[in-house]
C-alpha cells in the first residue's frame, strides 16, 4: 500500500513538473509575440499606407473606410504592443495571448477584406495587384514571426486569405480561379512550414529550460555541504560577495569563526559516520540561532561560520553566548551522549577589516586565540593579535634554525631530598640564547613549539641531551625531563626515548618524565600505551602541575607514577594558607600510602621549607635550593656534594 502510494506521490510530483515547465514554455512562446514591437508597427504603417494608396486611386469610399477601420486597429495593437510586457510577472500568460489574438485577427481579417474588396469591386489591375500582394505577403510573413504560436498564426493566413479567395470565386475569372487555388495550396504549405519552426522553437525552449533547472540545481549542490545542508565553503563565499554589493557605509557585520573542540577524537574513538551525525545536529542548533539575514556555512572538517549583520559588538557578543548555550545542550547521537564544546573567533566589519578576504583572516586568527587560551571560549580579534601572531611565527622559523645551530642549552635545577638536603633529583630545562634577541624565556617558545609541531623535534633533543648528563653523574641521581602531549602521540615517541637512553648508555631507573594532567584529558589510550611500554623498561613517570588541573585520583591508580609534583601555586603562590597547606598534607598522605615520594615546587623560603616538610613532602624543589644551572655547574653541585660527604664519613 506504501509503495502505491509513494509511486503516485512521484507520477504526480513528475506531471507537475512536467505542467510546471510546460507553463514556462508557454509563457516563453507567447513572449515572442510581442518581441521587436518595430517589426510590428513597420507591417502596420506597410498596410495601412498600402489601403490609403488603394483607396486613393480607385476613388472607392468604402476602401477609405476600411484605411481608417485598419489604422484604429494598426494603433491599437501598437499600443497594446508597448504596453504590455512579458516581463510583467503580474500579466497572465492568458491575457498576454487573448490581447494580441485580438488585435491580429481583427489586422488580418480587415486587411483581407479590403483586399477582397478590390477583386469585388473590379479595380485597376494595379490596385488589386498592391493589395493582394501586401495582404499575402502579411500572412506569409507573419507565419514566420508568430510561429511560437501556430494557431495564432495560422489564424492571420487564413483571415487575409479566405475573404480573396471568396471574391475570387464570386467573380470567377480563370486568373482569379486560379489565384483562388495557389492560396488553398499556400494554406496548407505554410502550415507545415509554421508547425516545424513552432516544434524547433518549442523544442530549443524546453531543453533551455531544463538546461536551467539543472544548472541551477548543480549550482544549488555545489555551494551546498553534502553532511549538513548548511553552505560549504563557496556558498558562504557566494553570500559574502553579494552582501557586500548592498552593503550600506554604516551596516556591521559580523563573522563568527566556529570550531568544534576535540571533535578529532569522536572520529578516531567513534567513527566517521557518528562524527557525521555530530556535525549534523550541531548544524541544526547552529540553524536555530542564527539571525535573520545571516548565513551559516561548515566552512570544512569541524569548522563552521556564521556571518551576517548586527547592530553592534554587544549583539555580536550576545549571539557569541547562544552559540554556546545552544551546542552545549546534551547531545545523544546512537545512544551515546556525547559532551560538545566550541571555540569562537569574532571579527567585525568595518571595525576590524573593510574586505572579506581581511575580515575571514581576522576572525581565523581570534578562533586561534580562543584555542591558545584553552578552548570553549569567545575570542574577538584586537590588533595586539596580529603583532602576537607575526612574533610566534618568527619564533616558530628562528626555533628550527636554533636546534640545528646549537643556540638552545639544557639547564638542569636539582630537587633536594627535605631530610637531607641530598640533590635527588635534576629536572632538565632548555634555554634559548639568541644571538640578536638575547634569552628567549621558555614560555614565550615553548607554546610556539606545541602549536606548530616543532615540539616533538624540540622534546627529543632535549632528552636526548639530559640523558647524556645524567650518564656523567653518581648513580644515585636521576635526570627529570618534560613531555609534551604533543611529544608523546608522535609516532615511535617510546622508540625516542629508548633510542636517547641506548645512546648515552643510561639506566632507564634514572630516567624520570614528567607529564600533565591535560595528557590524560585529551587521549587516554595512546597515552596508557606509551607509559606501559617505557615504565615496564624501567623508566619513572611523575605527575607535573598536581592541582591546577583535574586533579582526578583516577590518573594516578591508573598509571603508574612514582612520584607527584605539587604546584607552586599552593606553596608559594598569593593565596597559600591554611587550605592550601591541608591540600598538600592529603596528597602527602595519600603519596606515603602509595609509596610515592611528593614533591613541593616553587620553595623560596626557608619557611616554606619547614612547611612543606611538616606537612610530608618528601622532596623540594625551588629558588630556595638553587636556579637552574647549566651542566658543568650541575656537575660542581654534584661534586662539592661528594666532597662535603667525605669528612663526614672519615668522622664515622
Amino acid at each position: 500500500m506504501s509503495a502505491t502510494i509513494n509511486a503516485i506521490k512521484r507520477r504526480l510530483s513528475v506531471r507537475s513538473s512536467q505542467d510546471t515547465l510546460s507553463a514556462r514554455v508557454r509563457r516563453t512562446l507567447v513572449s515572442t509575440l510581442y518581441t521587436q514591437p518595430a517589426s510590428l508597427a513597420i507591417g502596420a504603417f506597410n498596410g495601412v499606407a498600402s489601403t490609403a494608396i488603394a483607396a486613393w486611386v480607385s476613388g472607392e469610399h468604402i476602401l477609405y473606410i476600411g484605411c481608417i477601420l485598419l489604422t484604429v486597429i494598426a494603433m491599437a495593437r501598437v499600443v497594446a504592443s508597448l504596453g504590455l510586457s512579458p516581463d510583467q510577472t503580474h500579466t497572465s500568460t492568458q491575457k498576454l495571448e487573448l490581447v494580441y489574438e485580438v488585435g491580429a485577427f481583427s489586422y488580418a481579417f480587415v486587411l483581407g477584406g479590403i483586399a477582397a474588396l478590390t477583386i469585388a469591386l473590379q479595380t485597376t489591375a494595379s490596385v488589386e495587384v498592391l493589395m493582394i500582394a501586401n495582404a499575402t505577403c502579411y500572412g506569409v510573413g507573419i507565419c514566420a514571426r508568430n510561429a511560437g504560436r501556430p494557431t495564432i498564426a495560422m489564424g492571420q493566413l487564413c483571415l487575409v486569405c479566405f475573404p480573396i479567395m471568396a471574391a475570387a470565386l464570386y467573380i470567377g475569372s480563370l486568373a482569379l480561379l486560379a489565384l483562388f487555388v495557389n492560396m488553398l495550396l499556400l494554406i496548407p504549405a505554410m502550415a507545415s512550414i509554421t508547425l516545424n519552426v513552432f516544434k524547433v522553437l518549442r523544442d530549443s525552449i524546453a531543453s533551455a529550460e531544463t538546461s536551467a533547472r539543472m544548472a541551477d540545481k548543480m549550482q544549488i549542490l555545489a555551494r551546498t555541504d553534502v553532511v549538513t545542508g548548511l553552505a560549504n565553503r563557496a556558498g558562504l563565499n557566494h553570500v559574502m560577495v553579494e552582501s557586500m554589493r548592498g552593503l550600506k557605509g554604516d551596516q556591521q557585520m559580523a563573522l563568527i569563526w566556529i570550531d568544534l573542540d576535540r571533535f578529532k577524537e569522536v572520529n578516531d574513538l567513534l567513527g566517521h559516520p557518528i562524527g557525521d551525525k555530530v556535525l549534523a545536529e550541531v548544524a541544526n542548533r547552529l540553524r536555530e540561532v542564527v539571525p535573520e539575514g545571516a548565513t551559516v556555512a561548515r566552512f570544512g572538517g569541524d569548522e563552521f561560520v556564521l556571518y551576517g549583520p548586527v547592530e553592534d559588538r554587544r549583539e555580536a557578543e550576545r549571539l557569541a553566548s547562544e552559540i554556546h548555550i545552544e551546542v552545549m545542550r546534551p547531545l545523544r547521537v546512537d545512544g551515546r551522549s556525547l559532551d560538545v564544546r566550541v571555540s569562537l573567533g569574532v571579527a567585525m566589519m568595518p571595525d576590524d577589516a573593510k574586505d572579506i578576504e581581511t575580515l575571514m583572516q581576522r576572525s581565523d586568527l581570534a578562533l586561534y586565540h580562543a584555542k591558545v587560551a584553552g578552548r570553549s571560549q569567545t575570542s574577538f580579534f584586537n590588533p595586539k593579535m596580529t603583532r602576537d601572531l607575526v612574533r610566534r611565527r618568527e619564533i616558530e622559523d628562528e626555533l628550527r634554525s636554533a636546534i640545528m645551530r646549537d643556540e638552545l642549552s639544557i639547564y638542569f635545577q636539582p630537587i633536594i631530598h627535605l631530610d637531607t638536603g641530598k640533590i635527588h633529583t635534576f629536572e632538565a630545562l632548555v634555554r634559548w640564547f639568541h644571538p640578536e634577541k638575547g634569552e628567549l624565556r621558555p614560555d614565550e617558545f615553548i607554546p610556539v613549539a606545541e602549536e606548530t609541531g616543532v615540539i616533538v623535534t624540540l622534546g627529543n633533543w632535549i632528552t636526548a641531551q639530559a640523558a647524556k648528563a645524567c650518564a656523567q653523574w653518581p648513580e644515585h641521581v636521576s635526570v627529570a625531563v618534560n613531555l609534551s602531549p604533543m611529544q608523546i602521540r608522535a609516532p615511535g615517541a617510546a622508540l625516542g626515548i629508548i633510542n636517547a637512553l641506548r645512546e648515552a648508555n643510561l639506566d632507564p631507573h634514572r630516567l624520570e618524565l614528567e607529564v600533565t594532567e591535560s595528557l590524560f584529558v585529551d587521549d587516554n589510550h595512546a597515552t596508557a600505551v606509551f607509559m606501559e611500554e617505557l615504565s615496564s623498561r624501567g623508566v619513572r613517570f611523575a605527575l607535573d602541575d598536581f592541582g591546577t588541573g583535574y586533579s582526578s585520583l583516577g590518573y594516578i591508580n591508573s598509571f603508574p607514577f612514582s612520584k607527584i609534583k605539587v604546584d607552586r601555586s599552593f606553596v608559594s603562590g598569593p593565596n597559600v594558607g591554611k587550605k592550601t597547606d591541608a591540600i598538600i598534607r592529603a596528597v602527602a598522605k595519600l603519596g606515603s600510602q602509595l609509596d610515592m615520594d611528593i614533591v613541593a615546587e616553587g620553595i623560596e623560603t626557608i619557611d616554606q621549607v619547614q612547611s612543606v616538610r611538616e606537612a610530608g613532602c618528601t622532596l623540594g624543589q625551588g629558588y630556595y635550593f638553587s636556579r637552574a644551572v647549566p651542566d658543568y655547574l650541575a656537575a660542581m653541585l654534584l661534586t662539592q656534594e661528594s666532597d662535603d660527604d667525605k669528612p663526614a664519613r672519615a668522622q664515622a
